[in-house]
């Protein structure tokens, strides 16, 4: 075999090699959520959800205790801001059971749209 063929065969392996070990290493931290990024839990009131999104709270549909209210971010005329869609919360007895919507993804433009 030529020694350009081995060199080229060792090239494309170290650089196989670099790319397995660079998504090792990264993996972890794509998992991992800061508190910041998810501020709700189960079971909180309604001032809790709103002072924990720093938001108001508008009220959508439903009966008293049972109600579905929606967050709007906050984005302060931000130009760069692709997304401002509404958080969905669902109370079911005046505490939190469910949300809908996600403020922390935000596609490419042109993706999905």
């Amino acid at each position: 075999m030529p020694k350009r063929a081995v060199m080229r065969r060792f090239n494309v392996g170290l650089m196989k090699w670099c790319l397995v070990l660079g998504c090792l290493l990264v993996a972890p931290a794509v998992g991992t959520a800061s508190p910041a990024a998810a501020p709700l839990a189960f079971g909180m009131s309604i001032d809790e959800a709103s002072a924990a999104l720093g938001v108001p709270l508008s009220y959508v549909r439903g009966r008293p205790g049972n109600e579905l209210l929606l967050a709007l971010p906050n984005v302060k005329g931000n130009a760069l801001a692709i997304r401002s869609d509404g958080l969905y919360l669902q109370f079911r007895r005046g505490r939190l059971s469910g949300w809908k919507g996600d403020w922390g993804t935000a596609r490419p433009v042109g993706v999905g749209w």
